[in-house]
């Protein structure tokens, strides 16, 4: 692992050392936890000096850092180290020089792999890194991606990831929006995929058996790490489970269905140019209707598309599809 990630890392661990109230973080208390934090993901890793700590801090109170106000509490002859202001984080603050050319150097690296097939997201990706970086050093905005700042559970990723990656079974929290109060439940991550601008979590649900069971990550309260056998996916093709459904609900033994579509006017050459599903087959019929097959398996998200084009769409098959959206529609006048 190279020195610098090594100090990035030391100086989140020391971050949070700083300003947690519970504890006094003493210079051997600190050696300790960055040790602890850098042989978890490096176990080769050597020890660290005292002397080390001290730069560390230096840096961390220098202009050239993040100027943290760090008070040292006497304890005897000892010291603690703790922020004045305990809602201080150095995560909450702009990006110094180091962490900008850090970020610049690892998007050079990742820019190397762009025009490989199994890194098609990277394209995507560089310009958003890019944005982000040069915002420090310019007011001037030149993109916009699609993002929700406020969405709950964003802090879960981190932990979610390292779950999926050491295959470490978790005990959630969870509270879905039709519950008044949460409850507990022990999953068996595999997979993370991103829909409609949330996160949600496929894994392994003891309590049912069920390998495709997901949760929605802004419902997750609250997150634990459990010392018990991972049950390894012997069953689900993450790279082929969603091919037949759109987004993240897949219903228990449906079959593909072939599903007829006609889009009207500015809403057609809108389909055209972006499609529903990767099945989409299209043609003009005239100049107004455009025909879209499909082959998927009908689901909730795939009923709401299909409800926000409004007039501007005509099912014709399914019958089992119409009579459903025909029943959404029923209901919904049944509230006013």
């Amino acid at each position: 692992m190279s020195t610098n990630k090594n100090a990035l890392i030391r100086y989140k661990v020391l971050d949070s050392c700083f300003r947690n109230p519970g504890k006094r973080y003493f210079m051997n208390s600190l050696i300790e936890e960055c040790e602890k934090v850098l042989a978890e993901i490096d176990p080769e890793t050597k020890g660290i000096s005292r002397r080390q700590i001290f730069d560390d801090i230096s840096f961390m109170e220098s202009s050239e850092g993040w100027s943290i106000d760090l008070k040292r509490h006497k304890d005897g002859k000892k010291v603690f180290y703790r922020y004045k202001d305990l809602n201080f984080s150095i995560n909450n603050m702009p990006l110094n020089e180091v962490e900008i050319n850090q970020l610049n150097d690892a998007v050079d690296i990742l820019s190397q792999f762009k025009g490989m097939p199994q890194f098609d997201w990277i394209s995507e990706m560089i310009p958003k890194l890019r944005q982000g970086i040069n915002s420090f050093d310019s007011e001037t905005k030149l993109m916009e991606f699609e993002s929700n700042e406020y969405l709950k559970g964003k802090d879960h990723l981190g932990t979610l990831y390292n779950a999926l990656k050491h295959k470490t079974p978790l005990k959630t929290s969870y509270q879905p929006f039709q519950n008044e109060v949460p409850y507990e439940l022990i999953i068996h991550p595999y997979y993370l995929k991103q829909y409609n601008g949330r996160w949600f979590l496929f894994g392994y649900n003891p309590m049912n058996g069920k390998s495709d069971w997901n949760l929605a990550i802004d419902r997750i309260l609250d997150l634990e790490e459990l010392s018990i056998p991972f049950k390894e996916n012997t069953e689900i093709n993450w790279e082929e489970y969603f091919e037949d459904i759109m987004g993240v609900t897949k219903p228990d033994g449906q079959p593909i269905q072939q599903i007829v579509l006609h889009f009207f006017g500015k809403t057609g050459r809108y389909i055209e140019s972006k499609p529903i599903h990767g099945s989409q087959k299209s043609k003009w019929l005239d100049t107004n209707t455009l025909e879209v097959k499909l082959e998927l398996i009908p689901n909730y998200e795939f009923e709401r598309l299909i409800l926000s084009y409004g007039e501007s769409v005509k099912i014709l098959e399914p019958v089992a599809l119409i009579k459903k959206i025909l029943l959404r529609i029923e209901n919904a006048l049944a509230q006013y």
